[in-house]
């Protein structure tokens, strides 16, 4: 079938590989333009403008982190039906997904923009970099509808196997991005409300063309008839996967509030040194992410045919896929971290620099211990058990409001490298038995699956 990718036959490090390896690109890709739109802001606005686009990191992964969690949710149900081949409850899964997703956008939309200032506030925004602060979250806040709608169209082209379809979306977004940039900050010197404008415009762009090309080349997902109704069973399904997946991102996201909290009081310093190893941290974890993606889409389509034998062979293959990354990330960013902070601001700026490497090579030593959550959480919430997975956004919420109150008080900065890596390990101390019993258990429930 043309457009899609079976991920029920064949090697699983094939398919493993064959789905996240668009899908790390893009993300790396899309990292690179929100790296550069920083370096931009840092190099040409300064510290103080770089700080006010990273104060607000966290509250757009609590609400963004929601949004984006509900829609590759609401995805599962779709894998399933696809390895199952019931194409027409697939399209029916599509056509409520949709209704829900437009529920969402506008609520959250009305919401974040009413109470962005009161949020700015609460996190500790220092008072030289709270206009700007507002500005960028704001217009972040605009742009929710097409993050939204982007996410739910590309959850449902990676439901089907076909990765690369949004890579190609996100290179045209990120260029688009990047081009405005250009032209809204160091041409028309609009500074952060620049950036926040070049955004939202990519976004609307990237979901715009997912929309167009399934209308023109994926009519398997496009419901029709009596496919098209409301139906009460069908949205119960996609809420109880994709809320929990959700809520999960937002639990988590608490935690990461609260430890930016801990930072912002810390001084505008510290929050550009946030800011610039954030961004550089995302560019390289964003693999390990993509890597659990895939073992969504790959556990989803394999329980939806009854393989469960391959969900736990591709389990070690993507863990093998893993570890060969985490030693390429050791060889680069312990010996270059420094220089890689230096995009952001001038070699001068000596104490953003070196708190922001060291960052940097903290978290690095713990790379292990996040492919091993992306791999085990992704891959239980392929198998529909979204409530499961969810206690492990508990775990790290646990973790980094523990951080947050003694150990950044006590260490400052040194503290706050800390609160992903403890946050990582103590998700991995549920979700690693919690998959072992929950194979054991959909197993037994399914004694005649083949491999």
């Amino acid at each position: 079938m043309a457009n899609t990718n079976d991920m029920t036959i064949g090697s699983p490090v094939r398919d493993i590989l064959k789905f996240s390896i668009p899908l790390i690109l893009g993300y790396i890709l899309q990292q690179m333009y929100l790296i550069i739109d920083a370096a931009i802001v840092g190099r040409w606005i300064g510290v103080d403008a770089l700080a006010a686009v990273g104060t607000s990191s966290s509250i757009m992964f609590l609400i963004m982190g929601f949004c984006n969690g509900s829609c590759a949710g609401f995805a599962i149900p779709i894998a399933q039906a696809f390895g199952a081949k019931d194409y027409k409850k697939m399209r029916s899964y599509v056509s409520n997904a949709m209704r829900i997703a437009i529920v969402m956008a506008i609520v959250i939309t009305l919401m974040s923009c009413i109470f962005c200032g009161r949020v700015l506030k609460i996190v500790n925004t220092p008072t030289d970099i709270f206009d700007n602060a507002y500005i960028f979250l704001f217009l972040q806040f605009l742009a929710i509808p097409f993050t939204i709608a982007y996410n739910l169209l590309s959850g449902f082209i990676r439901a089907i196997g076909n990765s690369k379809q949004p890579f190609y979306f996100l290179i045209a977004s990120s260029f688009i991005n990047i081009i405005l940039d250009v032209i809204l900050i160091l041409i028309l010197g609009m500074g952060v409300e620049g950036a926040g404008i070049a955004t939202l415009i990519s976004q609307c762009c990237a979901s715009l063309m997912c929309w167009v090309y399934i209308k023109r080349k994926l009519q398997l997902l496009i419901p029709k008839g009596e496919e098209t109704h409301f139906d009460n069973k069908l949205i119960n399904i996609l809420l109880n996967n994709g809320m929990p997946m959700g809520m999960q991102f937002s639990i988590t996201a608490v935690g990461i509030i609260m430890l930016q909290s801990a930072n912002n009081a810390l001084g505008t310093t510290y929050v550009a040194a946030f800011t610039a190893s954030i961004r550089i941290k995302y560019l390289f974890t964003c693999v390990f992410e993509n890597i659990g993606v895939a073992m969504a889409t790959y556990c989803g389509q394999n329980i939806g045919a009854r393989k469960i034998n391959r969900i736990k062979t591709g389990i070690y293959a993507a863990i093998k896929i893993m570890l060969v990354y985490f030693i390429i990330t050791f060889i680069v960013i312990y010996p270059f971290a420094d220089y890689m902070m230096m995009l952001f601001v001038d070699g001068s700026e000596k104490d953003v620099v070196s708190n922001a490497a060291m960052f940097m090579r903290i978290a690095n030593y713990f790379y292990p211990a996040l492919g091993l959550l992306t791999i085990f959480r992704y891959s239980i919430q392929g198998l529909g058990y979204s409530n499961l997975s969810m206690m492990s956004g508990v775990m790290e919420m646990i973790a980094r409001c523990g951080v947050s109150l003694w150990i950044v008080p006590a260490l400052k900065f040194t503290g706050v490298c800390y609160g992903d890596p403890v946050a990582w390990i103590m998700a991995d101390m549920f979700l690693i038995p919690a998959f072992i019993w929950l194979y054991g258990h959909i197993k037994r429930k399914t004694p005649l699956c083949v491999s």
